[in-house]
């Protein structure tokens, strides 16, 4: 029985303890961060580990792989990427080129990933950031339009499929006016609904045909005053289903971070009453891990025929001109330098 949770694991290599919880619990996936990753045998091992460990051959493992300042594949055995923002120069100074390139770096992401077994990449980064907000997107955005922003997205996100590996469209519906940051606080955005269809969701719309995707831990009094949008049935089924019409498969942000108040089980409970068809868990925390467990079903009902049409979506990898993409890659590396 399948657990609709995506949870973490505490180290490089999977604890008797963990083992034991994944076991039982059966989580959908594992989500993996920098703790997790020293070397490419090390995480081959890792992701063999879980998936013996669950009984899945297909488990999904999952990894926040952007470039900049969120790549948590790092120098000496992964190259450098580039952040959203440099993508984003790139096709101002020549679209084609710039969507080139963009779909050039997500496929020689997706082959770094496949190499280890990592088969869902948490990009590309949809959201429209504004001025006087938190840097926390920053230059991790494609631009500040939003019909740039969804062509470099689409471009990454088809750039990843082609190598086999999944995307997910991030943060849905929005994260690009938050002042704080989310990770420590409940950010409230006020725009109007006018404002937010104009710009904010703009780009989610352009890519609600992708099979995954993950919500803000943000309230937007326009639709909901009073529930961050992980946790508000009607955000999600008014904008993120009805709206902006997203009908695949919705996992939560990090259930531990501080936007979301509640013990695990009742934010895990909370989300998945709101219309998420799973919850994410990053920490590591097993305690933290075993309340989210006890506050999950089993995947089921349109949860689960999600989440296997998204998992159908991985195929074999299409050819392309690695030589070129990495030359493409060298060059706005060197130009950043």
């Amino acid at each position: 029985m399948v657990k609709a949770f995506i949870c973490g694991c505490a180290d490089a290599r999977l604890s008797s303890e963990e083992l034991a919880f994944f076991s039982g619990e059966q989580p959908w996936g594992l989500i993996l961060f920098a703790r997790n990753c020293q070397e490419p045998q090390q995480i081959t091992d890792l992701v063999a580990a879980f998936r013996q460990c669950v009984g899945r051959a297909d488990a999904p493992v999952l990894i926040d792989q952007e470039g900049g300042r969120v790549q948590r594949l790092r120098a000496p055995h992964w190259p450098a990427y580039p952040s959203g923002a440099k993508i984003a120069a790139a096709y101002e100074a020549d679209r084609a080129a710039g969507l080139l390139l963009a779909r050039n770096i997500a496929r020689l992401i997706a082959d770094d990933l496949r190499a280890l077994g990592i088969t869902v990449d948490c990009l590309p980064i949809l959201d429209v950031p504004q001025a006087d907000v938190h840097d926390v997107i920053g230059d991790r955005a494609y631009g500040t339009s939003p019909e740039m922003i969804a062509e470099i997205g689409r471009a990454m996100a088809e750039g990843l499929i082609e190598r086999g590996v999944l995307p997910v469209i991030k943060h849905i519906p929005g994260h690009g006016r938050a002042v704080v940051d989310s990770h420590h606080k409940l950010p409230i955005v006020s725009a109007s609904k006018d404002d937010l269809r104009k710009t904010d969701f703009a780009p989610f719309v352009a890519l609600a045909d992708l099979p995954l995707a993950m919500t803000a831990h943000i309230v937007y009094p326009a639709y909901d005053a009073d529930l961050p949008a992980t946790q508000s049935p009607t955000v999600i089924s008014e904008v993120i289903r009805g709206e902006m019409g997203f009908d695949g498969l919705l996992m939560t942000d990090d259930l531990s971070m501080k936007a979301l108040a509640g013990d695990f089980a009742d934010r895990a409970e909370r989300s998945l009453q709101a219309g998420c068809d799973m919850v994410l868990h990053c920490n590591g925390d097993m305690d933290e891990m075993r309340k989210v467990a006890d506050g999950v079903p089993a995947l089921a009902g349109a949860a689960q025929r999600r989440a296997e049409r998204g998992l159908a979506c991985l195929a074999a990898p299409k050819g392309y001109d690695r030589a070129v993409a990495l030359a493409g890659l060298d060059e706005v590396m060197a130009k950043s330098a």
